[in-house]
């Protein structure tokens, strides 16, 4: 026994920085489920993520993100933006999405058979004799276990019924088959014998079973299908019947032969929704590649931790954690500050490298046929669904409670001082809120219902500066001095 006498300190792995953004992302897709360490795989169900860790212990992670595009997500959110809490849907299901692979004779090494294939499930694997005559058991004849690439390891234990030195066993499996998942399970729906939901619709149990409001939604691999990104759009606009979030959407690359083609694709696929934020290209870094709309999201959700959580600052000219851009067939993209600014006037975000590469664009996809700013000016746009959610969360309460006088006075004084403290830190230019006689005649009083209407204005980007120069004579008179 010791007396512990004086100051001690000690280390703690760095967390995550972002802590208090309220902004939270649900990014849809598929996940290596095969690895994720719950007792059950998450599928089709909203899992709540704080850390890189977490949403590896949850949902498993595999740099093949062509097959997961979740664990794309994962990596640039947590690693790269460095920003927490986010949720994730995946609808890879195991027992739909599967190949099964009919046993035969592989080589053991050492007492153990690592399978090559990927995404091997240890549900449905058997293990018999090379002859296939004796059936051997998990636990007892052997154990399952996955390698650092995320490979089934097949290792023969002490004291079971697997011959010492046996060269062969008979070995028969399921795997994951991730190309088997398809546009119908990402957008999901209603089944009408369960009544469960799958897929987008999931979105609406975000906020039943975590009180938190959907603030993007992401689908990075999927989104540039038009009837997803439509989808994700008609989500956005109405969450639970009253939340409203925005759908972080790409284009498709592979169909856009130059950047003066997506405009075009755009319209004619109708990303045309005030409740999109529509990327191109695809962004890389460090030799990997990613979707406009991994990036895009993360650099959203750490522009809104910057600032209280408000989403009042627009992403357009923030950094993003890249290193370049590829169009069609992976071909190098470089815009000017002009090619940059046309894609911008067509409603669509881009990357541009200005001493560095960012994010560059204001428009939401409704611009140019809508060019109203609460819906044509993408941080607008999140400011003016941001205010109606804070709205329905913070006055919740007060429903069915009595309609008097003093209800009356004591939301409008509420809301005005909480818009009063949003003008003088900058995230509104002004804003009030009334109590009108003549939007809430008598009828509706009797019938328990009111209407106030707030008026707020968010400050817009400031995106074109203009600098007039001019040579002025008087300036030579110095010389003589």
């Amino acid at each position: 026994m010791s007396d512990n006498h004086g100051i001690y300190t000690s280390e703690l792995k760095t967390s995550v920085l972002s802590n208090a953004s309220q902004t939270i992302p649900v990014i849809i897709g598929t996940a290596p489920i095969h690895l994720s360490q719950l007792s059950a795989a998450p599928v089709n169900k909203p899992i709540y993520v704080e850390s890189y860790e977490d949403a590896v212990r949850q949902l498993g992670y595999s740099d093949d993100w062509a097959s997961y595009t979740l664990s794309e997500y994962i990596f640039a959110h947590f690693k790269l933006y460095k920003v927490s809490k986010a949720i994730f849907i995946n609808v890879l299901d195991p027992t739909i999405h599967k190949t099964t692979v009919a046993p035969a004779n592989l080589a053991v090494t050492s007492g153990a058979v690592t399978l090559s294939d990927a995404g091997v499930l240890k549900a449905g694997v058997t293990v018999k004799s090379a002859d296939g005559a004796t059936p051997y058991t998990l636990g007892t004849d052997y154990s399952l276990g996955y390698d650092s690439s995320g490979k089934l390891v097949i290792t023969a234990r002490a004291g079971g019924t697997i011959p010492s030195g046996v060269s062969q066993l008979k070995i028969g499996y399921d795997k994951l088959n991730p190309a088997a998942v398809n546009i119908s399970d990402i957008i999901g729906g209603v089944d009408s014998q369960t009544g469960k939901q799958s897929g987008l619709e999931l979105v609406n149990q975000v906020f039943p079973r975590f009180g938190v409001v959907p603030s993007l939604i992401v689908a990075p691999g999927y989104s540039s299908n038009p009837t997803v990104a439509a989808v994700m759009a008609a989500k956005s606009g109405s969450i639970n019947g009253m939340f409203k979030a925005q759908a972080i959407v790409d284009l498709d690359v592979s169909n856009i032969t130059q950047y003066l083609d997506a405009p075009g694709w755009k319209t004619s696929n109708n990303y045309t929704s005030e409740f999109q934020a529509v990327g191109y290209p695809n962004l890389t870094k460090d030799g990997r590649t990613f979707r406009f709309s991994s990036h895009l999201a993360p650099a959203i959700c750490r522009t809104d931790t910057a600032n209280d959580g408000i989403p009042y600052v627009s992403v357009s000219n923030q950094n993003l954690d890249i290193d370049g851009a590829l169009g069609k067939d992976g071909a190098e993209f470089f815009l000017g500050r002009d090619q940059a600014a046309y894609l911008n006037s067509k409603g669509i975000v881009t990357a541009f490298n200005f001493a560095g590469w960012v994010a560059w664009g204001n428009r939401t996809g409704a611009y140019p046929a809508n060019t109203d700013p609460k819906d044509a000016i993408l941080p607008i746009r999140r400011m003016f669904s941001w205010v109606q959610n804070q709205a329905i969360v913070r006055y919740w309460s007060r429903v069915d409670g009595p309609l008097t006088v003093r209800l009356v006075e004591s939301i409008t004084d509420d809301i005005n001082i909480w818009l009063n403290g949003l003008t003088a830190g900058g995230a509104l230019v002004g804003g009030r809120i009334e109590f009108n006689a003549a939007e809430n005649p008598a009828a509706d009083l009797l019938d328990g219902k009111m209407v106030f209407h707030i008026f707020f204005t968010p400050p817009g980007p400031a995106q074109e500066i203009s600098f007039k120069v001019e040579y002025d004579p008087s300036y030579l008179s110095t010389i003589y001095a």
